[in-house]
């Protein structure tokens, strides 16, 4: 995948322009990752350009993206569950070390992963794994967004009257 919309994600997500976006949530945007050496790997990005942090979100906007977070990890896990037997857990994150912007990370782990790094933050992964064209989102992940996708529409429909 190639564009301008990397640049702004937040924007292109707006403008239906971010390719990456599986739904729109009441408090941002549920995409797929952009690398994938863990399959199912999800971020929440705010739909608030310019906020950098939760706490830069009124409180009912904050505890709206949580529960956006929530969301979009029960997904990521029931999606995960039921494709790969491996599936263990999900870990989430709320970083804002290197994109200026507010957004959560949802990692599926796994069973199969290598046991020095099966209890250790993804980012302690070796650098191969973030670049490696394998791992970069396409349409063999189809599958995979399709479930996350259609988990989030179960989940709403569940939770709005």
């Amino acid at each position: 995948m190639t564009g301008d919309w990397r640049v702004d994600r937040i924007g292109a997500a707006l403008r239906g322009e971010n390719p990456t976006v599986l739904r729109r949530l009441e408090s941002g945007f549920a995409v797929i990752g952009d690398v994938q050496f863990l399959p199912g790997y999800s971020v929440l990005l705010t739909d608030e350009p310019g906020v950098q942090r939760l706490s830069d979100l009124p409180r009912a906007k904050r505890l709206s993206f949580l529960s956006g977070m929530d969301q979009l990890a029960e997904a990521v896990e029931r999606a995960c569950r039921g494709l790969d037997p491996g599936f263990r857990r999900v870990n989430l994150e709320i970083l804002g070390n290197k994109d200026p912007f507010l957004h959560a990370h949802v990692w599926p782990r796994f069973e199969w992963e290598p046991a020095e790094l099966a209890g250790k933050p993804v980012w302690l992964y070796p650098r191969d794994r973030w670049d490696d064209e394998r791992f970069e989102l396409g349409p063999q992940h189809d599958v995979l967004r399709d479930a996350i996708g259609s988990e989030l529409d179960r989940l709403r429909s569940t939770t709005c009257p």
